[in-house]
């Protein structure tokens, strides 16, 4: 208990400090249905790694791929792309102890193709693009619980040429710092060498 109320009072500044990475994934759109007619199952997996170029502020890439069956139904969608990301640490704006405010914007290759049952299949393919709010609750020094809502906008050529979305996704990341990572490396290494 003293290990974890130790971990908990921590405050969330140093882990979005420049030079650290953000490794983890947002889960979103997760259902199993149950209908004995119409069984459905959808599950969308959002993993990124980011880097922070400066404190508050990190860049990086991540994929998306979604998928969405039913009976005479199936929706595969996918994205691969960059993101940034902004931390809000100004007093006002800060709600739960250890928790962040931030805004998120992605671009990429993005698409959603449709196969329905006795329909023509469809799909749009094209340049995604994404932006939204969401927060980040730091459970120790180094794991963030995330939620975030997300306006998302696929431009391109298909059945359709664009398609909208608002999505609200879950998920987590692990905050790494590289000064000690990096010393953590070197201290192996130098082990290794020593045997």
């Amino acid at each position: 208990f003293a290990a974890l109320a130790l971990t908990c009072t921590l405050p969330a500044t140093a882990q979005i400090q420049k030079g650290n990475l953000m490794v983890g994934a947002n889960l979103a759109d997760m259902s199993l249905g149950l209908q004995k007619d119409n069984n459905n199952f959808s599950l969308s997996i959002n993993p990124k790694m980011g880097y922070f170029i400066q404190d508050n502020i990190a860049l990086g890439a991540e994929v998306k791929l979604g998928f969405e069956t039913a009976k005479g139904y199936t929706d595969i969608n996918y994205l691969v792309g960059a993101f940034g990301r902004y931390y809000f640490s100004d007093q006002e704006t800060i709600l739960l102890k250890h928790s962040r405010f931030f805004l998120e914007a992605n671009a990429g290759i993005s698409g959603e193709n449709h196969k329905a049952t006795g329909l023509p299949y469809s799909s749009t393919n094209g340049l995604g693009i994404g932006f939204g709010p969401g927060i980040a609750y730091f459970i120790t020094e180094n794991i963030g619980l995330e939620a975030m809502l997300k306006y998302n906008l696929l431009v391109g050529f298909g059945s359709a040429t664009t398609v909208n979305r608002l999505s609200f996704g879950v998920g987590f990341q692990i905050y790494l710092p590289t000064k000690r990572a990096r010393t953590l490396y070197n201290n192996v290494s130098d082990e290794i060498k020593e045997k």
